[in-house]
């Protein structure tokens, strides 16, 4: 094996669904770079946010914990971490020189986690780079990256009123190239680009927004469980989480959701045409994945924290150098999450990974057919919307199963032949026994947890579930 340091690039997005990829068999979004990138790599379709929110799943990227080892289990702006062993920091010792462009999203802002470079937007609104970036082109109106209209986490959509080259998702990949030209070219680099896209306002450049709007796209599913809401008339909230749209508005959200997706794909190729011209690519490996997914609608539910698919299940793509000779070419059905980022990359770098590390390195299954891995993964949020939404969840990618911590509700998913969750089977006597045994794992999962979730013997309902873990 070649003892070659490869570059590494890690690639994430804001809120892009699992199955928002062409890849994924998604029937009207066009992602072909990203496609290509994944049908030549390795690409894992059962990978999921272990706390599907932005500011937790980010701590799991960035230190390989669980959630409830990092601290964060629920979204709380604004809680100071110190983690001593980060993803960038390990790989700075090593001598890679780090960067990060976009959206980090920790607190404090500016606190570096180990990087050497922080190009920072966390937003297209408050001040940080971009925002400078935006008033040095002219923009001089007060919050000018949001002059749309569309808020950050509403359903509305329309296109952007900036011309494309002074996006967001264009100015990352500008940074990016930039940090490129002017690294330090006698070490390895690491760099994290970090898109704010797909997640709203959902506001792609207008050719973007047009090809979605001129397609006829799916409707949600809406599973027979799903709650009920009021849908389909004037006055209801922008911001809503549960809600049902008309027609006219879904095309429109989806519209946008769908365009900046494609939006992203296209930067990431030029970003990736960048690094062959810099003759850099074929010595760069590279992750591609997203925070957690994005409701759209389905089940009658927008936005994230859910366990459901649109929300928790996310895409995750590996492409190595081939002098690596690594498994190419292929699909993996094992279960992955955000805290096997970190030992993915330091395992590529050739390092050793921290004993602080929950994840694994999925270069395991690249090596080998055969490696073992983790039967399931294990997922939770805490109350965001309504106290009863506060969640565990764990799955293998081809069942699912849910509790309700501070309700007792459980759901059964049969995903492998019901991938849109539409029929809970929780209360189905032909899995009865299925039921059994992945509430057991729960129960053995949670046994240690200091909430008092389980007593080693049964799930305790009720029991404090706060946005921050009290060790």
């Amino acid at each position: 094996m070649s003892t070659k340091r490869p570059h590494l690039l890690l690639i994430t997005t804001d809120q892009q669904r699992g199955d928002a990829l062409g890849i994924a068999g998604n029937p009207v979004l066009s992602t072909p770079h990203l496609d290509h990138l994944a049908a030549s790599g390795a690409y894992f379709p059962a990978a999921y946010s272990e706390c599907p929110s932005c500011i937790p799943a980010r701590r799991t990227i960035i230190s390989g914990q669980t959630p409830a080892h990092q601290g964060m289990v629920g979204y709380m702006d604004g809680v100071e971490w110190e983690c001593d062993r980060t993803l960038p920091g390990e790989l700075g010792r090593a001598g890679y020189h780090t960067a990060l462009v976009g959206k980090l999203h920790l607190w404090p802002k500016r606190k570096r986690y180990g990087f050497d470079q922080l190009i920072l937007a966390d937003d297209m609104n408050h001040e940080n780079d971009y925002t400078a970036w935006l008033r040095q082109q002219g923009y001089n109106a007060p919050y000018y990256g949001e002059a749309h209209g569309m808020a950050s986490n509403a359903w509305t959509a329309r296109p952007s009123h900036l011309p494309e080259a002074h996006a967001h998702t264009t100015w990352c990949v500008d940074q990016a190239l930039r940090f490129l030209e002017h690294r330090d070219p006698t070490q390895p680099f690491f760099l994290h680009i970090s898109f704010v896209a797909p997640h709203p306002p959902l506001t792609p450049p207008e050719f973007y927004y047009n090809r979605y709007m001129a397609m006829d796209l799916p409707e949600p599913v809406v599973g027979d469980w799903a709650p009920e809401v009021d849908g389909e008339k004037r006055g209801q909230d922008p911001n809503a989480s549960r809600i049902k749209l008309d027609k006219a508005a879904m095309q429109r959200c989806r519209a946008g959701y769908y365009g900046l997706v494609n939006f992203i794909d296209d930067q990431v190729n030029r970003l990736l045409l960048g690094l062959r011209q810099l003759r850099l690519l074929k010595d760069t490996f590279i992750v591609f994945t997203s925070d957690h997914g994005e409701m759209l609608g389905d089940h009658n539910m927008f936005r994230k924290t859910y366990a459901y698919e649109g929300s928790a299940r996310v895409p995750f793509i590996v492409k190595a150098p081939r002098w690596m000779g690594l498994r190419e070419g292929v699909t993996l059905e094992q279960a992955v999450g955000l805290q096997d980022v970190m030992p993915t990359l330091l395992d590529a770098a050739g390092l050793p990974i921290p004993d602080t590390v929950d994840g694994r390195s999925v270069l395991s299954l690249l090596r080998d057919e055969h490696a073992s891995w983790r039967d399931f993964i294990h997922g939770e949020h805490s109350a965001c919307y309504t106290k009863e939404d506060a969640m565990q969840y764990l799955t293998d990618g081809k069942e699912k199963y849910i509790w309700y911590t501070q309700t007792g509700r459980e759901q059964f998913f049969v995903l492998s032949n019901d991938p849109n969750e539409c029929h809970d089977r929780i209360n189905d006597p032909a899995f009865a026994q299925r039921v059994a045994l992945w509430r057991q794992r729960m129960i053995h999962t949670l046994q240690d947890r200091p909430e008092g979730f389980s007593d080693g013997k049964q799930l305790i309902t009720g029991r404090p579930h706060h946005h921050l873990l009290s060790q």
